[in-house]
């Protein structure tokens, strides 16, 4: 892949929620060899965007921004006063990205997480089309800034709306704003994509990011992920983005209950992040 994938890794892996002190990981995250942080944004009102963008400098860290979508910013929600909440926070999250030359807001914002509910069918299309509604709003938002959106599959213990590559293609589709793109992350994808390669292949050009962690959510390299397959779909459509690492510490016991993290998934958190991107280098060389 002509060494072009940057490496990076997601502060969640240490720490939530991310605050102006959260910059204090930086150093440690450079000298272990990354190239960008993954900066998930959950309340903006804690973040000193001025801090954080000199010490991204300092550091010579490049940032990615992931949204955090809880059930009051949910985009599916019967009361638009929540939306409008959701619109609120993005849009927070649009100043973050332009004030940190970020070009695009990463995740899954078409619906809150943990939406996972046998619907009827009626109901099922009305909350698509809802969902469709504000993507649109929320791209010609982001097309105000200059960025577009990277849209994020969920597995189906997470979300009910858009669990796949063709799922979030068809939703696009849809949507039908050049601002809307994708983000794809392994985890999910092992449990919900029959063939990575071929999920990778169909979103082609329209990725802009790539998580990762194990089918256990444990260090790249120590479970039943198909590498090969991945770094395959990834070279087939040239991809030369970011490959993130995207985990969570059982220390924040809110954030690993959301995720269902009941134990430690490495001797601690550094060795999760050394040896996490000892494998990718060696893996998407």
């Amino acid at each position: 892949m002509k060494n072009s994938i940057k490496y990076g890794v997601s502060t969640w892996l240490w720490e939530s929620p991310f605050n102006t002190g959260s910059v204090a990981l930086f150093p440690k995250i450079k000298g272990m060899g990354y190239d960008l942080v993954e900066i998930p944004v959950e309340d903006p009102d804690l973040i000193d965007g001025e801090v954080v963008r000199k010490a991204l400098e300092d550091n010579g860290l490049g940032p990615i921004v992931c949204g955090a979508f809880g059930p009051t910013k949910d985009l599916t929600h019967k009361d638009v006063s929540i939306h409008q909440n959701c619109f609120d926070y993005i849009e927070k999250c649009f100043e973050l990205c332009n004030l940190w030359g970020v070009d695009f807001l990463a995740g899954p914002m078409y619906a809150a997480v943990g939406k996972a509910r046998m619907l009827p069918k009626e109901e099922r299309k009305r909350e698509w089309d809802l969902a469709v509604g504000n993507i649109t709003k929320a791209c010609t938002m982001a097309q105000g800034h200059g960025l577009s959106i990277a849209l994020e599959p969920l597995n189906r213990f997470e979300s009910d709306m858009i669990n796949t590559a063709e799922d979030v293609i068809r939703f696009i589709k849809d949507v039908n704003h050049s601002s809307a793109k994708v983000l794809l992350d392994g985890f999910h994808m092992t449990i919900e994509e029959s063939n990575i390669a071929e999920a990778i292949k169909l979103v082609g050009d329209k990725l802009l990011h790539v998580q990762v962690s194990e089918n256990h959510r444990g260090i790249p390299g120590t479970g039943l992920t198909p590498w090969t397959d991945f770094a395959e779909g990834l070279k087939a459509i040239d991809y030369k983005g970011a490959i993130v690492i995207e985990s969570f510490t059982p220390e924040i016991k809110e954030l690993a209950g959301a995720v269902c993290i009941w134990k430690n998934l490495a001797r601690s958190q550094d060795e999760f992040a050394a040896q996490g991107i000892e494998f990718l280098k060696r893996t998407f060389k």
